[in-house]
């Protein structure tokens, strides 16, 4: 049994390092198919699209009820490795490229949620924390291909001295997925406490959202969501800006400083998750929210100065805490969601916060040739507001964080 968390765990790491494996090598990408640097969000929304396309099919199919979820994780790791490392294929154009992360990330569908799913089996008691060690490697997970990306950049790896190809960074990524489903469905069984669930029942899509509760932490999702991924997809693409702007001071690998920047966050997550236990997750998921939100709105003094280590530090912080709300936000939705409708509800809300990252990432790429660089990531305020607005809607136990834990 002790055993089981540690191998989830590193199983979603291996597995989620294929999110974001296209994004770290967007612009070899775009270069390849004469395609220009706004071609790195789309990249990037191609997952998420297909991440919702993939997460309405599994549930419609009842798909990891019906079957062993360790068995689902284990085919969708290697059917997502397959179409990351189709990245690779020559002669493949633009929409060859989209179609092979749409489809990355219609199977990403059948290993994050199904993770949580096991974690779930196991840990029925326990799921909060759980959770914040899950989410916590998803984001080690999404950091991972900035790493390879910097070990690129930083040269070969050993005697033959040469670069290390952006071709790594994909190869790299689908071996560490297929071995982290196989290590997945040796070392896991079905969880003790799985039982059947519910199928999706479309009639009752917006059953959940007659509940003050469920409507509450769902709009904290929502908010979270729309900051998250952006932040994460537009990260390099500060650093590379900040870095052609202060050429003498620009000291640091821009790859590795992504890794760190977004890495961090799985530390906020599990700190988030172990706090929730004393306080509660709403208000500590609320806390989270508002620091992430302040750094949306001091990012241009921040991102306009000429301190590379201020630079980085405050991007450190703002790493920290921009996902430690994540699997508080997940533990609310799920805990609020009515029990008659709860596959149904959280399916809908799992969508619809997906559709807002793609909504927020086309936004923000099409702001890139508007505005100063300084000025890009500010308005990524709107999504910490508006999930403030939902989790602190409820009155005064939930600012004195009294709240049912």
């Amino acid at each position: 049994m002790s055993r089981i968390l540690p191998t989830i765990v590193l199983a979603q790491f291996c597995c989620t390092s294929l999110w974001f494996a296209g994004n770290a090598v967007a612009p070899e990408l775009a270069a390849r198919v004469g395609q220009p640097a706004s071609f790195g969000a789309a990249l990037t929304s191609a997952v998420q699209l297909g991440f919702i396309a993939g997460t309405l099919v599994f549930a419609l199919l009842a798909v990891a009820d019906r079957f062993s979820p360790s068995r689902v994780f284990f085919i969708s790791a290697l059917l997502a490795a397959g179409c990351n490392l189709a990245l690779n294929l020559p002669g493949l154009g633009a929409e060859g490229l989209l179609a092979a992360r749409v489809l990355t990330g219609f199977f990403l569908a059948g290993i994050y949620p199904v993770g949580m799913k096991l974690a779930a089996d196991y840990y029925e008691a326990r799921l909060g924390r759980s959770l914040g060690f899950l989410v916590g490697a998803l984001v080690l997970g999404t950091a991972f291909p900035h790493l390879l990306r910097g070990l690129n950049e930083l040269g070969g790896t050993g005697g033959a001295g040469g670069p290390l190809p952006w071709q790594a960074v994909t190869i790299g990524t689908s071996a560490l997925a297929a071995l982290g489903g196989l290590a997945l469905v040796l070392l896991v069984p079905d969880g003790p406490f799985r039982r059947a669930g519910q199928r999706l029942r479309p009639g009752a899509l917006l059953a959940g959202f007659r509940e003050p509760q469920f409507r509450a932490a769902a709009l904290g999702y929502f908010g979270h969501m729309w900051e998250l991924y952006t932040f994460w997809a537009f990260v390099p693409v500060v650093l590379t800006a900040w870095r052609a702007a202060h050429p003498a001071a620009a000291s640091f690998s821009g790859p590795l400083a992504a890794f760190g920047i977004i890495g961090v966050g799985s530390l906020g997550c599990v700190g988030a998750g172990l706090l929730a236990q004393r306080r509660g997750p709403r208000p500590v998921a609320a806390g989270a929210l508002a620091l992430s939100g302040a750094c949306c709105l001091v990012s241009p003094l921040v991102l306009g100065s000429d301190s590379s280590g201020l630079l980085l530090a405050f991007l450190g912080f703002w790493g920290l805490v921009v996902v430690a709300d994540s699997p508080l936000l997940s533990t609310l939705v799920a805990s609020r969601a009515p029990a008659p409708t709860r596959a149904t509800a959280l399916t809908l809300v799992t969508c619809l916060g997906f559709a807002l990252t793609i909504a927020s990432i086309q936004l923000t790429s099409r702001l890139v040739p508007l505005l100063d660089p300084r000025y890009l990531l500010a308005p990524l305020a709107l999504g910490p507001l508006l999930g403030l607005w939902g989790l602190l809607g409820r009155g005064r136990d939930v600012i004195l964080g009294t709240e049912e834990r």
